[in-house]
């Protein structure tokens, strides 16, 4: 590690304890997502942090989002989990024809929390590092004005930038029909340059080679050039989210 790293946190150690929070059991990996969310500004990163805790001893109390606390979006089975990408990061796939505004919107919020959880949790080997990061698969095949949830988008993606900093590793959204684009005009008004500069829509046949060959036969489903099944998410085990 570079030493202007080792001095940004030992800084943002101690900045964390002047708000309030706690930083002791959380490795330099862990806090470097969130200096780096910030640009090295300790300060900011410590502030971050410490909204990031506040944020999940309110709304995720247990560590995790159980499936009883899920039911609704869960029957939906909208969500898959694939395994892990050519570098490692595990692939989630979101169908958007399968997704329907929701009238519940603080069991949306715990649904986010649960599969970005859970995402994240299947790709550790052994105990968590804190780096890990995930690519997102945003499949509008057969969408309809019935699925638009430019809301629970805004709230995905902002979940992201807000909780869950330097998680992402890419987002490629795959068949984006000509209507939705005023919609995805309107979402990434809400999105930061670094979240943006990591969607990729995929709109030809070259970006689609490329999609596949970055992600992997591996691990994506046959409908999308690979050779697996779909897994829905609620149907992958994690001896993790238990412990």
């Amino acid at each position: 590690m570079e030493k202007n790293q080792e001095i940004a946190l030992t800084r943002m150690r101690k900045s964390v304890e002047k708000l309030g929070g706690s930083a002791g059991e959380y490795g330099d990996p862990t806090l470097m997502r969130f200096l780096i969310a910030r640009s090295m500004d300790s300060d900011k990163a410590a502030k971050m942090f410490v909204q990031w805790q506040k944020w999940r001893a309110k709304l995720v109390p247990l560590g995790f989002i159980p499936d009883s606390d899920v039911p609704d979006e869960l029957e939906a089975r909208k969500i898959y989990l694939q395994g892990l990408s050519k570098n490692g990061y595990p692939v989630m796939i979101v169908k958007g024809s399968k997704h329907f505004p929701s009238k519940d919107q603080l069991q949306f919020k715990k649904y986010v929390v649960h599969v970005l959880d859970k995402t994240i949790a299947s790709s550790f080997k052994g105990g968590e590092i804190g780096n890990e990061k995930l690519i997102g698969i945003l499949d509008l095949q057969q969408i309809t004005y019935k699925n638009i949830d430019a809301r629970a988008l805004i709230t995905g993606f902002q979940f992201l930038q807000a909780y869950y900093p330097e998680r992402l590793a890419k987002c490629f959204i795959l068949n984006m029909p000509r209507f939705f684009v005023s919609v995805w005009r309107m979402v990434s008004y809400f999105l930061e340059k670094a979240t943006l500069e990591k969607i990729v829509i995929v709109s030809n046949e070259d970006e689609r080679r490329e999609f596949i060959k970055e992600i992997g036969e591996d691990a994506l489903p046959e409908e999308y050039g690979g050779w697996t099944k779909l897994v829905a998410i609620q149907n992958v085990v994690l001896i993790q989210l238990e412990d």
